[in-house]
């Protein structure tokens, strides 16, 4: 019982006590037509721990949820490059 109990609690401790659930709203000022949402969704949906994405066409943004202990903004920012639309954090007042 001691085992498990140990086992247990190095599991937990183990864990990443303060990952959270994130949004984050990337600018894609290079979106031109109207498949660009398509794509730019596929690449961010790929990335593990995304939770949801969002992409507007009309305001060049995608909405994208993720979980920080899982990835982070540097590799959403990295899958939108890697599908040929580069992307910036839009950074919100405060």
């Amino acid at each position: 019982m001691n085992k498990l109990l140990a086992v247990t609690l190095c599991t937990l401790l183990a864990a990443p006590a303060w990952s959270a659930p994130r949004i984050v709203t990337l600018s894609l000022p290079t979106m031109d037509c109207a498949v660009c949402p398509i794509t730019v969704k596929k690449a961010l949906v790929k990335v593990d721990g995304v939770s949801r994405a969002e992409v507007n066409f009309d305001k060049r943004q995608a909405l994208v949820g993720f979980d920080d202990a899982k990835t982070s903004v540097q590799a959403l920012t990295r899958a939108t490059q890697d599908a040929g639309y580069p992307s910036t954090v839009v950074e919100r007042p405060t």
